[in-house]
C-alpha cells in the first residue's frame, strides 16, 4: 500500500544575528525549503510575496525588534534611464553579454574573491572557498542563468571577465539573485550597469519586473536601489510604487514583523503545494 506524502511547504526560523545592514540590530529570517518538480511554482509565487531564493532555500526577513528590510523591483514597461544611467551604459557598451546554465568556473571564482576583498572583505562571505561559491551558483532548483560579462583585449583577442550575475527566471520577471564584478572598473558603475542590463533582457522577453532583493531606507549600501525609476516595494502584504524613494520613511520600524504564525498564515502558495501527492 502506498501512502501520500505531504507536500505542503513548511516554514522556518533562523536564530537571531547581527544585521549586516543596520548598526545595533538584529536580523532573523522566514525561511523554507525549495526542491521537488514544483521548485519553480514555489519561487514564482514566494518572489513575489517579498521572498528571495539563495541555493535551494527561499527566505525573507522576519526581524522581532525591526521591519526595514523591503523586497524591491522595477517595473519595466515604465522605466526609463536617467542621464546619468545612460552615461553608464555608454561607458560599457564594450561588453559582450553571455547568459548560460549556473555552472561555476575558476575565472568566476577569482573574480569573486577580488569583488569580496575590494568591497566586503569583513562580511559573511569572505571566507567562502571555491566548493562553497560553485554550491552557491550550481545548486539551483530552479530556472537560473549565470549571466557573464566580457570585454575583448584586442592584443590577444581574449575576453576578460568583468562582471558576473546569477539570475532566477520568474514566470513574471527576472530575479539578480547575487552579482559581482571587478572592482578595479569602479567608474564603470557595473552593478548598475548589470541592472540595466537585466532591464533591457526582461523588456526584450516581455517580462514585467526585475527584482533586486531587498532595500533598506538609511543604509548606504542599498541607497543605489532606489536611484532606479519605476521603483516599487512589498509592504504591508502587497506591491506600492515608490515615486521618490529618497524621502520615504517606513513608519514603526521598530515595532518589528507580524508574529510568524500570522505570517505563515498569510503567505499565499501556489495551489498544487496545497494538497497532499496525489499518487
Amino acid at each position: 500500500m502506498r501512502h501520500s506524502l505531504p507536500l505542503a511547504t513548511q516554514f522556518y526560523v533562523t536564530a537571531p544575528q547581527s544585521c549586516p545592514y543596520l548598526e545595533g540590530k538584529t536580523e532573523r529570517k522566514l525561511f523554507a525549503g525549495l526542491q521537488g518538480e514544483h521548485a519553480n511554482d514555489l519561487n514564482n509565487s514566494l518572489s513575489k510575496q517579498g521572498f528571495r531564493r539563495s541555493q535551494n532555500v527561499l527566505y525573507r526577513p522576519s526581524c522581532a525588534e525591526c521591519r526595514a528590510c523591503l523586497s524591491a523591483r522595477i517595473r519595466v514597461a515604465d522605466f526609463s534611464p536617467s542621464k546619468t544611467q545612460k552615461r553608464i551604459l555608454r561607458r560599457n557598451k564594450h561588453l559582450s553579454r553571455n547568459a548560460s546554465a549556473p555552472w561555476a568556473t575558476e575565472d568566476q571564482f577569482d573574480l569573486f574573491q577580488k569583488y569580496l576583498f575590494g568591497r566586503h572583505a569583513d562580511g559573511g562571505m569572505a571566507d567562502m572557498d571555491i566548493f562553497e561559491f560553485s554550491a552557491m551558483i550550481e545548486e539551483t532548483p530552479v530556472r537560473s542563468r549565470v549571466v557573464e560579462y566580457t570585454r575583448l583585449i584586442e592584443d590577444t583577442g581574449a575576453h576578460d571577465l568583468s562582471a558576473v550575475c546569477l539570475t532566477d527566471i520568474l514566470d513574471d520577471g527576472l530575479s539578480l539573485v547575487y552579482s559581482f564584478f571587478d572592482t578595479d572598473l569602479a567608474r564603470n558603475s557595473l552593478g548598475k550597469f548589470m541592472i540595466l542590463d537585466h532591464i533591457e533582457i526582461a523588456r526584450e522577453a516581455g517580462l514585467p519586473y526585475v527584482y533586486l532583493g531587498y532595500w533598506v531606507p538609511g543604509s548606504p549600501k542599498m541607497k543605489y536601489k532606489s536611484e532606479f525609476n519605476a521603483f516599487e516595494i512589498y509592504h504591508q502584504n502587497q506591491w506600492q510604487p515608490l515615486d521618490d524613494p529618497q524621502s520615504f520613511i517606513l513608519e514603526d520600524t521598530s515595532q518589528g514583523t507580524p508574529p510568524i504564525a500570522e505570517q505563515v498564515a498569510n503567505i499565499v502558495l501556489p495551489d498544487i503545494l496545497k494538497t497532499t501527492n496525489p499518487k
